[in-house]
């Protein structure tokens, strides 16, 4: 596998600690990424039904 944010290999055992990354910093580095909202999933704005409010 490769780190996600630097593509550097690294192997799935539970001696890489910071798995899917490579180290600590990558693991920051795309936290920050959502921090900042570069990152974003996508969304469909859903109605409300028939006969219920906004907020139930």
């Amino acid at each position: 596998m490769t780190c996600p944010t630097c593509g550097v290999a690294v192997s799935w055992t539970a001696a890489s600690r910071w798995k899917p990354f490579c180290s600590e910093r990558c693991k920051l580095i795309d936290l920050g990424q959502w921090a900042t909202e570069k990152y974003r999933v996508p969304a469909e704005e859903q109605e409300p039904e028939e006969g219920t409010s906004p907020t139930q």
